[in-house]
């Protein structure tokens, strides 16, 4: 897999079949190793070990309604409350951030809710904090640490 601008992590990648997988701390099981899934699971990790986000707070691929269609968010991070406080859009490494990515993660983030947007290639990475009020997306240079009341 391609190196990312995220800090190394300890992983465990094994081959079954056809496919490679790799263990995901938070489900507890190995997941098919794509693109999409190495940005994930390093931004996972960089969440973590980095930023000081508990494991607890933490959902992966939670799924969600809008106009009524079924999408799963790859990353939604809780407050203690249980109030989605960060979602997370991951790409693979080869897919460009661009207005449609963004527009993607908006959209979804009109029904959750989350005060910070985030969207990571693995190379680049995006975070905004959203007003609800002024409907407005704030741009920060880096992604909160937590910092939970």
């Amino acid at each position: 897999m391609e190196a990312l601008n995220l800090p190394p992590f300890d992983y465990k990648v094994t081959k079954s079949d056809a496919n490679y997988l790799i263990f995901d701390i938070l489900r507890r099981k190995n997941v098919v190793l794509t693109p999409e899934e190495w940005v994930r699971q390093h931004f996972v990790h960089y969440l973590i070990q980095t930023l000081g986000y508990p494991k607890s707070l933490i959902s992966i691929e939670r799924g969600t309604s809008y106009n009524k269609l079924q999408k799963r968010t790859d990353l939604c991070i809780y407050n203690s409350q249980g109030k989605p406080h960060l979602l997370l859009e991951c790409k693979a490494a080869h897919v460009p951030i661009t207005q449609e990515v963004v527009k993607q993660v908006s959209t979804y983030n009109q029904t959750i809710q989350a005060k910070y947007v985030v969207i990571s290639n693995g190379l680049q990475h995006y975070c905004w904090q959203v007003d609800f009020e002024t409907r407005k997306y704030e741009p920060l240079a880096e992604v909160p640490k937590y910092n939970f009341e």
